[in-house]
């Protein structure tokens, strides 16, 4: 398995985490292949629109997304297995890992910093949110982290020597341990994996890799990810409801309560918290 040194001085290659790596491996296609896939699409009706760039906001904007998916990416990946979890989520991405049936399993567990070590959320179910915490109780929420790692790979290595097999002693390491691979996927979807895992309610730890993976692939395709971030990564869309909202202030009207827009509590905060964004 390779470490962080041993890519740590490739420019295709952004550490992450204690000893995880995004590396951009290949790509296929560019912002004017998209262009040349829509216009086999819809034809002579198309050229008109002599400017690769308005033909891929005019896509990006209406949801023609079959054009975005004739452009693929390919990265080298090492992730903790909890999120490895979720990459394959995502299950338009085809993906080569590291076999811990076949080769041994390496002693690397993720350790999450300080920053990192907070309480529940007591309003999200699956996530964490700020503390007072001192740093002195942090490191101490971090110690099992440590031990259970080194204790885990130690029995494992012994559960090796007794010549049981790779593919059960593994089950013996928590789903902090690191894994390897390789994953390919088409920019549409890859998009849509940004929009999920770059966004901040995702788990910090996989958002720190998807906007890794973001960045590297951004400059290959200028165009198509100016549109992304116009028209849905900073854009918002609205309900009929929150329509009716603007409606109302775009007339002069004066914005009732949420219960005369038959809106929950939670779709009307998340509706108000568009705008108060920083």
């Amino acid at each position: 398995m390779a470490t962080q040194d041993d890519v740590s001085h490739d420019e295709k290659y952004t550490i992450v985490h204690d000893h995880g790596f995004v590396g951009f491996i290949d790509y296929m296609g560019s912002d004017e292949a998209v262009e040349e896939a829509a216009r086999v699409s819809y034809g002579a009706g198309t050229r008109k629109i002599s400017e690769t760039r308005n033909l891929v906001r005019y896509l990006m904007r209406h949801r023609h997304t079959s054009p975005f998916e004739m452009c693929e990416v390919k990265f080298h990946l090492k992730v903790p297995i909890f999120v490895m979890r979720q990459l394959v989520r995502h299950r338009t991405a085809s993906l080569n890992e590291y076999s811990g049936r076949y080769s041994v399993m390496t002693d690397e567990f993720y350790i999450p910093e300080l920053e990192y070590i907070q309480p529940q959320s007591q309003t999200n179910k699956q996530g964490r949110e700020e503390n007072e915490w001192t740093k002195y109780d942090k490191i101490e929420l971090q110690r099992p982290f440590r031990r259970q790692s080194f204790n885990s790979y130690k029995e494992y290595k012994k559960l090796l020597k007794q010549n049981l097999s790779r593919e059960i002693s593994r089950t013996l390491l928590p789903v902090s341990n690191y894994t390897e691979l390789y994953w390919k996927i088409d920019i549409h979807n890859f998009l849509h994996f940004a929009s999920l895992r770059a966004d901040s309610h995702a788990q910090k730890e996989i958002q720190d890799y998807a906007i890794a993976m973001y960045d590297l692939v951004k400059p290959k395709f200028p165009l198509i990810f100016e549109a992304y971030e116009d028209y849905a990564r900073y854009g918002v869309k609205l309900s009929k409801m929150e329509k009716e909202i603007v409606k109302d202030a775009l007339n002069g009207k004066e914005i009732q309560d949420r219960k005369h827009y038959n809106m929950s509590k939670r779709e009307w905060e998340e509706f108000w918290g568009e705008f108060n964004e920083k």
